[in-house]
């Protein structure tokens, strides 16, 4: 058993791929193939599945990934102790993130990080918050941050910031308001421009009116759009009116593109969070980037 074969033996599993598995490791198919076949022939046991159409563990196969990641952690440790001692850390974080924290939150804090680790690279995959979760918990990225959170017991949460949604309109339409905010009813009058399914956004606005006695049955959709920046020029162009994070159309408004109302006596806030999974591993250089995220954003470290 060698170093080699531990590594493709735990890209095969967090892919669940044979294929994806080689792409990671800038291998052939059939060099991960020969590397599986020849551990468990050094093991004198079967560690995969190759019956279903995507590659699973047996139970052999589990037990050996929880030490091949052990094994592995501990190498990547010697590396990044002997680096870190002469001075230079470096290695890939990989991210997923949802659209608004992609855009208005992780890059002043990977500027603050850079300064610091700048030979270290990031893969940043963005995702809705649904998916984000989903790519975390298969181990195909190590963090994310998203804006809505998903019952499930395996995923971290941590509070990063506080935003709020603001009904955006063209510049040139004025609605009937009281110190900027409008009657719930008046959304009814209007075209309504909406995130794609499983975003927080979106999620955020249904369940909030739906807690208002409002069915989103009663808006006229217009386009379901997944990018942020898409909905914001949607809007300036008079296409429709959206609901987006203040944070994000702050740009617009100071250059009176469009305008914002709030909907009385309703409050459409969220947080946005850091999330990872329980059940991972951290290598020294992950460790090292949640430690600074959290003095970063001033949060308590939740795990060593």
């Amino acid at each position: 058993m060698d170093f080699k074969q531990l590594e493709v033996f735990v890209a095969v599993s967090k892919h669940q791929s044979f294929s994806k598995a080689a792409r990671e490791l800038f291998l052939t198919q059939p060099t991960v193939s020969s590397h599986i076949q020849n551990l468990e022939k050094e093991l004198d046991t079967i560690l995969v599945n190759r019956n279903n159409k995507n590659i699973t563990l047996t139970k052999s196969g589990e037990i050996l990934y929880n030490h091949a990641i052990y094994i592995l952690n501990n190498c990547k440790k010697a590396v990044y102790d002997i680096k870190e001692y002469a001075g230079k850390i470096e290695g890939i974080i990989d991210l997923a993130c949802s659209s608004i924290p992609e855009t208005y939150i992780l890059p002043n804090f990977l500027k603050s990080f850079s300064s610091t680790y700048p030979d270290v690279k990031f893969s940043i995959s963005h995702y809705d918050s649904q998916y984000a979760i989903s790519e975390i918990l298969n181990e195909r990225v190590s963090f994310g941050l998203v804006g809505s959170k998903i019952n499930n017991t395996q995923i971290e949460y941590m509070d990063l910031i506080d935003d709020e949604l603001v009904l955006i309109t063209p510049f040139n339409l004025e609605l009937p308001n009281i110190n900027g905010s409008i009657d719930i009813n008046e959304l009814t009058n209007l075209k309504l421009i909406m995130r794609k399914e499983g975003s927080g956004t979106r999620n955020l606005i249904v369940n909030t009116l739906k807690q208002n006695n409002f069915s989103i049955d009663k808006l006229s959709i217009l386009a379901h759009v997944e990018s942020n920046e898409s909905i914001k020029e949607m809007v300036r162009l008079g296409l429709g009116v959206s609901f987006i994070s203040y944070a994000s159309c702050i740009d617009y408004l100071n250059s009176n593109k469009i305008r914002y109302y709030k909907i009385n006596n309703i409050e459409f806030k969220r947080k946005f969070y850091f999330v990872y999974s329980k059940k991972k591993i951290f290598n020294p250089l992950e460790d090292k980037f949640l430690t600074k995220l959290c003095e970063y954003f001033e949060l308590e470290k939740n795990r060593h």
